[in-house]
This record gives structure tokens, C-alpha cells and sequence, in this order.
């Protein structure tokens, strides 16, 4: 690669691995992993910037990318998440994991409501409400269409409310609606 491609993948590092960190983070809720894949997007990048034409913003290039090796990888770890997250709960930890410390402590409950959702809606409420990418931008990450985007939000919104009225913080206290 010349400099100018060197250049090019060094820009959007510097522009956007943060926040594309965070949004992996968001998925995965592993730090060290969200790290890993946060830098294989990158390398991604860099080996395939020839594809990059400029019909999206470089950002939303990149959120492609880091969406796609995200999924990829939550697909392969599949079994050993959802194993994971039934010990946890068993355990019942009321502990803030060390994943959790760049989340502020007032968006806990909404994170952990977040990641309760199924991947489809946890995704579009990252990007369009978190990240707030266009719906154009959240079709072109998702390789969806418009009215997809759309309906899948519109979804997710619901059952994210339904996810945090089962525990809804109240005077400090929390309470958990019946079921």
C-alpha cells in the first residue's frame, strides 16, 4: 500500500475507533474482546480501502466493517454467551463488572435493558439512537433496507420499553413489576 492509503486508514483510526469501540462494546459487552474486534476492523479496513468508493461517509464504511466482524464473531461465541450469561445469572453477581466502568452509572439500567435484546434490535437502537446514524447510514451498516430499519426500530423500541418497565427506578429505589 502506498502512503496515502497508510494515511487514509490512520485518519479514520484517529476519527473513529472510539467510537466504534464503543459501539462494539455495546454488543459483545466484553472489553478485552470489543478491543480485539475494534482492531480487526481496522485491518479489515486497511485491507480492502480499494472497495471504499465514497458512496457512504468513511464512517459509515467503517460501521459496516465493525458490524460484520461483530456479528460474525457473536455467531461463532453463540453457545458459550448464552452459557455464560445463565451461570452469571445464577450467581447472581451484584457487582459492576469491569466491562462496565466507560458506562456511566445512570445509563446501567438502560445498557442492561439494551443488551437484553435480541441482536436485531439491540443493533438498530445502537445505531440510529446511540450512534444516530440516518436511517440511510443504518441500512447501508446493516445491508437492510429503509423500511426494515425502520420496523425493526420501531420493534425494538417497544420491547426495550417493555424490558425496562419490568424493572423501573423509582425514588432510587428499583421495582420489579410482576409478571
Amino acid at each position: 500500500m502506498n502512503q496515502d492509503n497508510d494515511n487514509f486508514i490512520l485518519t479514520c483510526y484517529e476519527r473513529y475507533s472510539e467510537s466504534i469501540f464503543k459501539y462494539i462494546l455495546l454488543m459483545v459487552r466484553d472489553y478485552q474482546q470489543a478491543e480485539d474486534l475494534t482492531h480487526e476492523t481496522f485491518l479489515k479496513a486497511y485491507e480492502k480501502q480499494a472497495s471504499f468508493k465514497g458512496a457512504s461517509s468513511e464512517k459509515t464504511w467503517l460501521f459496516r466493517i465493525a458490524h460484520n466482524v461483530t456479528i460474525d464473531y457473536i455467531r461463532k461465541r453463540k453457545p458459550i454467551i448464552l452459557f455464560k450469561e445463565i451461570l452469571l445469572h445464577l450467581k447472581e453477581v451484584k457487582e459492576i463488572p469491569e466491562e462496565y466502568v466507560l458506562i456511566k452509572e445512570s445509563s446501567y439500567e438502560l445498557y442492561q435493558a439494551i443488551s437484553s435484546l435480541k441482536t436485531d434490535y439491540r443493533v438498530v437502537i445502537i445505531l440510529r439512537k446511540l450512534k444516530e446514524f440516518s436511517i440511510q447510514e443504518t441500512a447501508a451498516i446493516l445491508g437492510w433496507t429503509e423500511s426494515k430499519v425502520k420496523s425493526t426500530l420501531f420493534r425494538a423500541l417497544a420491547a426495550l420499553e417493555k424490558q425496562l418497565k419490568k424493572e423501573v427506578l423509582l425514588n432510587g429505589e428499583i421495582f420489579k413489576s410482576p409478571r
